[in-house]
């Protein structure tokens, strides 16, 4: 990505308005269950506040109504974890991101001084990419940067609206932005071979695309999770109750037929390890190849694992989507924690490991293998739709180097 970043400008005094990605869970009292794409945008942060720029921050959180302020999507919990993370106090306004208030309070900023807004998607504007809104957002800053990868693929105001409108003024990308992109299209455009890749998570909808693109690069494909089961009953195995998308029966046909075609090697479940129901005190029992009436596939077995496992370790780039089972249920975790391992332990080799989504992200995390990783992408679809080879506004909207 040949564009200019935060580190290559001066922004000392002046008003830089940052988007971040700071839509991170919670739990049912409203505290943060995971800040690391908090952690993530500390970087461009402190490139700003230690050279005293003026910094005013941009982001979401959820699918809110859109039509005014909703306490359970308010972004104070966030701007009260960056203030601990950075050792400072955050301003928060605590009202519609464009209101007068919120205005003002961009004005009456020092050098170093850091600032967050509301949420954008209390506003109408934000996702409709209206142009009004996107110039009232544009009219508190100096220059633009855009560190929210996570979102990167949509063309929302704050994404594309405002660096439009800020042509005469400098609009750069953040630096884990750039550092994602860079990884990603490395990773594609000319990975090491062999280059696997995994995916997994609860559907192969939302994958199809990449899927298609990783027929043309990909030497091996590694499926489980919840969306192995719809290749499977695709082929002919049965799957008891398992998550499978009927629609896409067709589609999911074709695509290993493609493979094939291709060379690819596609590695399905050989194994199972299934369950009732998602409850921990279900009954557990394992199928080999077709799994049982009234059963649920909710991990690998161990025969895939030892697959899996092998393919891995030969690996020279692996691309990782989706958990292989629920992980978040014992004992249902096994297969994703023995790849995972396998993964660390190709990476301390030399292989390039790259994960991305937020549930792949959550279960290396919960399990404690992400720092053994070359990269942990803070975004799930933006990082599926690069793979897909799909081009970002958001980004091409930048200042070229």
């Amino acid at each position: 990505m040949a564009k200019r970043t935060i580190e290559q400008v001066e922004v000392t005094g002046r008003r830089v308005l940052m988007r971040v990605d700071f839509n991170v869970p919670l739990d049912g009292a409203g505290d943060i269950t995971d800040d690391r794409r908090i952690r993530q945008s500390l970087p461009s942060i402190r490139s700003v506040l230690d050279r005293d720029g003026r910094l005013v921050l941009l982001s979401h959180l959820g699918r809110p109504s859109g039509t005014g302020v909703e306490a359970a999507f308010s972004l104070r919990p966030m701007a009260r974890r960056l203030g601990e993370l950075l050792g400072r106090a955050v301003g928060f306004p605590g009202t519609d991101c464009v209101a007068d208030e919120a205005m003002a309070a961009t004005e009456d900023m020092s050098p170093g001084e850091v600032l967050l807004l509301e949420n954008l998607r209390f506003h109408p504007g934000e996702k409709a990419n209206d142009e009004d809104f996107a110039r009232r957002l544009a009219k508190c800053a100096d220059l633009y940067c855009n560190d929210a990868f996570g979102t990167a693929h949509r063309e929302h105001a704050s994404l594309v609206g405002v660096p439009k409108v800020m042509a005469d003024r400098p609009r750069v990308a953040g630096l884990m932005l750039e550092r994602e992109i860079r990884f990603l299209r490395d990773a594609m455009s000319d990975p090491r071979r062999p280059l696997v890749a995994i995916l997994g998570g609860a559907k192969v909808s939302d994958k199809l695309g990449a899927i298609r693109r990783l027929i043309e690069k990909a030497d091996t494909l590694l499926v489980g999770g919840g969306a192995a089961y719809t290749l499977l009953r695709a082929r002919g195995v049965d799957v008891g109750r398992s998550l499978v998308e009927p629609d896409l029966l067709e589609d999911a046909k074709a695509m290993l037929d493609e493979a094939g075609a291709a060379g690819i090697a596609v590695h399905l479940p050989v194994d199972h390890v299934c369950g009732r129901g998602m409850d921990a005190g279900e009954d557990i029992e394992h199928f080999d190849d077709s799994i049982g009436a009234g059963w649920m596939g909710l991990d690998i077995g161990p025969e895939t694992i030892r697959v899996f496992t092998e393919v891995v370790q030969e690996a020279g780039t692996i691309v990782w989507y989706g958990p292989l089972g629920a992980f978040e249920v014992p004992p249902f975790e096994a297969g994703t924690r023995a790849v995972a391992e396998a993964v660390v332990e190709a990476t301390k080799g030399g292989t390039l490991s790259i994960l991305g989504g937020g549930d792949t992200a959550a279960s290396v995390e919960m399990l404690g293998f992400a720092e053994g990783l070359s990269h942990v992408s803070t975004g799930g679809g933006a990082s599926l739709a690069l793979i897909e080879g799909r081009r970002f506004a958001s980004v091409e909207v930048l200042d070229d180097a």
